[in-house]
C-alpha cells in the first residue's frame, strides 16, 4: 500500500503538517481581515462625519446655505451609506444611498438603540445593529457637532463588508490550495530524493541476504544518508571478509575431522547426528547390522542404546566413557558436552576403535606360537614316518609308498607355509610387484566361476554369479586377484553344509570394481571376525564341512595384503550359524607403489 511506503508517510505527514498550519493561518487571516475591514469602514465613517461636522459648524448661521451643505455631504459620503443630521431643535435630514434596501433614520431609533448618548453626552458611538423594521446588519458611527447642540451619524449596511471579506476569504482560500499543490509536489519530490537511496539499500540488503557481497550502494550525497551508504557498503565487505574466514576455518575444520581415524560425531541435545566423519558413519552402519535394523544413510538420529550416554552427559554436564562391542570389534566412546555459553546444547562423541591395539600384542604373543605349531606338525610327522622306514616297520612295498606318500604330502606341505610366510613378508613389507592389466570383467568373472563349479557340484553346494558390469573394463592386476576369489570361494565351499548356496556378486561402474562373495555356512564367532585377516587364523575344526583339507591360516591374510596393494578394502560380516558375507573394492583410479 501507498500510505505503508516511507514515500507515503513522509508525503502524507508533510501534507498534514502544512495543511494544519495553512488551516491555523487562514482562520487568522480570515478574523484579521474581516476586523480590519470594519475598522477601516469605521474610520471611514467617522472621517465622513467629522467632515460633515466642520461642514456644519462652517455655515451653520447661513440658513440658506442648507442646499449646500445637504449637496456637500452627498459628495464627500460613500455612496453606498448614508448621513443623518440631528440638530439641537430635534431636526433631522438624511441623506441619499445607491443601496435602496438601506432604511432612513428615525428620531425614534436613537433612543431605541441607545444612539441617543452623542447628543446628550457629547461623546461618539460605534455600533452594529440591526436597522429597525428591518432583517439588514447595519454599521453606524455618531459624532457630536462642534460649537452647538446637535450629532452627526453615519451608517451603512454590512453587506459591503461581508462581500469584501466574502473576495479576501476567496484569495486566502487560493493561495492555500496553490500552497497545498506546491507542498504536494515538494513533499514528493523530497521524500523521493530520500527514499530513492533507501531503495537502493533495501535492493542491496537483499543482494547480500542472496550471498551477492560485491553489491554497493551509490553514494550520490554527503549528508546522512550518503554516510548511511557508505556504513552500508564497509558493512558489506565486512561480512564478506568475516563469511570467508568462517567458511575457511569451517573447511579446515572439516578437513580434520575427516581425516581423522577416530570417529566424531557431533550432536544436539534431541540426538540428531549434526556432523560425522567416515570411521563414525562406520560405527553407526555395524550397530544397525549388529541390531538387525535396516540401515538409511539419510537417518541421521542417534541409535537408542546411545541416546542414553548422551543423556547421561547432558544431566551431568561431564564426559562420559563407554566402551562398546560390535561385529567383534572393540570401540570406546569418549563423549564430551558442548556449551553455549554456560548452556549445554549438546555434545561431541569421539570413537576409537581400540581393537588393533589389542590385537596386535596378541598377535605378537601369538606369533611365534602359531609358526612353531604350524612347523612342528609336518616336522614330527616326517620324522615319525622316516624313522618307520629306517627301522623297517613297514615291511611291504606297498605300506613303504604310503609313508613315502605321507612324507612327500607334509614336505610339500611344509613348503606351501614357508613360501606363503615369504610371500606374505614381502606383501607386508611393500616389496609386492603388480602386473597391471586392463582386464575385461564378464569374461574373467565367468572363468573364475567355472572354475569352481564343478567343486561346488560335487558337494552339492549352489554356486550363483550375479553380474552388474556397467563398464566392461577394469584395471588391476589379474593372477593377484584372481588369487582373492580363490581364497574366498574356497573359503565359502569348505564352511559350507551340502545343500547351501554360495553367490558371488560382481559390480563393476565408472567408480570401482566390487565384489561380495556371501555364503550360507556356519558362520564366523563374533570373537573371531577380528582376527580373520590375520597370519594363521582358521576357522573352528568342528564348523568346517571338510575335515580332511587343511589351511594353512595364511590365505586371508594375503588376500587382504593384495587388495591393499590395489589401494582398496576388504571387509567381512557374519552371523554364526547364519553365514558369512566376505566384499572387496577396488577403486577405479589407483597407482601402483
Amino acid at each position: 500500500m501507498f500510505w505503508r511506503s516511507v514515500v507515503g508517510k513522509l508525503a502524507i505527514t508533510i501534507l498534514l503538517l502544512v495543511s494544519f498550519v495553512l488551516f491555523i493561518l487562514t482562520i487568522l487571516l480570515l478574523q484579521f481581515f474581516e476586523d480590519f475591514h470594519i475598522q477601516e469602514a469605521e474610520q471611514d465613517m467617522l472621517q465622513t462625519a467629522e467632515k460633515v461636522s466642520m461642514l456644519v459648524n462652517t455655515h451653520a448661521d447661513a440658513h440658506d446655505e442648507k442646499k449646500l451643505i445637504e449637496e456637500t455631504t452627498e459628495s464627500v459620503k460613500d455612496p453606498a451609506s448614508r448621513v443623518a443630521i440631528v440638530s439641537g431643535n430635534g431636526d433631522l435630514w438624511v441623506s441619499d444611498s445607491e443601496d435602496e434596501q438601506l432604511s432612513k433614520l428615525k428620531i425614534d431609533w436613537l433612543e431605541q438603540e441607545g444612539l441617543s448618548s452623542v447628543l446628550t453626552n457629547n461623546v461618539q458611538v460605534q455600533k452594529q445593529m440591526r436597522l429597525p423594521g428591518s432583517e439588514r446588519e447595519a454599521m453606524i458611527v455618531g459624532v457630536p457637532m462642534k460649537h452647538q447642540d446637535g450629532a452627526i451619524y453615519v451608517y451603512q449596511s454590512l453587506n459591503v463588508i461581508d462581500k469584501t471579506k466574502a473576495e479576501t476569504t476567496k484569495i486566502i482560500f487560493l493561495a492555500a490550495g496553490i500552497a497545498i499543490v506546491l507542498t504536494t509536489i515538494f513533499a514528493f519530490f523530497l521524500s523521493t530524493r530520500i527514499t530513492s537511496p533507501l531503495i537502493k539499500m533495501r535492493e542491496a540488503a537483499f543482494d547480500l541476504a542472496r550471498g551477492e557481497f560485491n553489491t554497493k550502494v551509490p553514494i550520490l550525497t554527503h549528508d546522512e544518508i550518503g554516510e548511511l551508504a557508505l556504513a552500508f557498503n564497509r558493512m558489506g565487505r565486512q561480512l564478506k571478509f568475516h563469511l570467508n574466514a568462517l567458511r575457511q576455518e569451517k573447511e579446515q575444520l572439516s578437513s580434520i575431522v575427516s581425516s581423522m581415524a577416530d570417529g566424531v560425531i557431533t550432536l544436539n541435545r534431541s540426538g540428531d547426528m549434526i556432523v560425522t566423519n567416515a570411521p563414525a558413519d562406520r560405527f553407526i552402519e555395524d550397530w544397525y547390522y549388529e541390531n538387525n535394523l535396516p540401515y538409511r544413510a539419510d537417518e541421521r538420529q542417534l541409535p537408542s542404546e546411545l541416546k542414553t550416554i548422551l543423556q547421561e552427559v547432558i544431566d551431568g554436564e561431564t564426559e562420559a566413557m563407554h566402551e562398546l562391542s560390535l561385529q567383534g570389534r572393540n570401540w570406546v566412546m569418549v563423549m564430551t558436552p558442548l556449551y553455549d555459553q554456560s548452556y549445554v546444547r549438546g555434545a561431541v562423541a569421539v570413537i576409537r576403535d581400540m581393537t588393533e591395539e589389542r590385537r596386535m600384542d596378541k598377535l605378537r604373543e601369538d606369533f611365534i606360537a602359531n609358526v612353531s605349531h604350524e612347523l612342528r606338525t609336518p616336522i614330527s610327522m616326517l620324522q615319525g614316518y622316516s624313522e618307520a622306514i629306517v627301522d623297517d616297520i613297514a615291511e611291504s612295498k606297498a605300506e613303504k609308498n604310503e609313508l613315502a606318500q605321507i612324507i612327500h604330502e607334509e614336505s610339500l606341505r611344509m613348503g606351501r607355509l614357508v613360501n606363503e610366510l615369504l610371500d606374505l613378508a614381502r606383501m607386508e613389507a611393500g616389496h609386492i610387484h603388480l602386473r597391471r592389466e586392463e582386464v575385461k570383467v564378464g569374461p574373467y568373472v565367468e572363468r573364475i566361476h567355472k572354475k569352481f563349479q564343478g567343486l561346488a557340484n560335487d558337494n552339492n553346494i549352489s554356486l550363483h554369479l550375479d553380474k552388474t558390469i556397467l563398464e566392461p573394463t577394469a584395471t588391476f592386476d589379474p593372477d593377484r586377484i584372481e588369487q582373492v576369489f580363490t581364497n574366498l570361494i574356497d573359503n565359502a565351499i569348505r564352511h559350507t553344509s551340502k545343500d547351501g548356496y554360495v553367490n558371488i556378486t560382481v559390480t563393476n561402474d565408472n567408480e570401482a570394481f566390487y565384489v561380495e562373495i556371501q555364503d550360507s555356512g556356519s558362520g564366523i564367532p563374533e570373537e573371531d571376525l577380528p582376527f580373520v585377516f590375520e597370519r594363521f587364523y582358521k576357522a573352528d575344526k568342528s564348523r568346517t564341512r571338510d575335515k580332511q583339507k587343511k589351511g594353512t591360516g595364511l590365505g586371508l591374510a594375503i588376500a587382504k595384503n593384495i587388495i591393499d596393494a590395489h589401494q582398496g578394502t576388504i571387509n567381512v560380516n557374519s552371523k554364526l550359524n547364519q553365514g558369512t558375507a566376505f566384499n572387496f573394492r577396488i577403486p577405479k583410479q589407483w597407482e601402483e607403489k
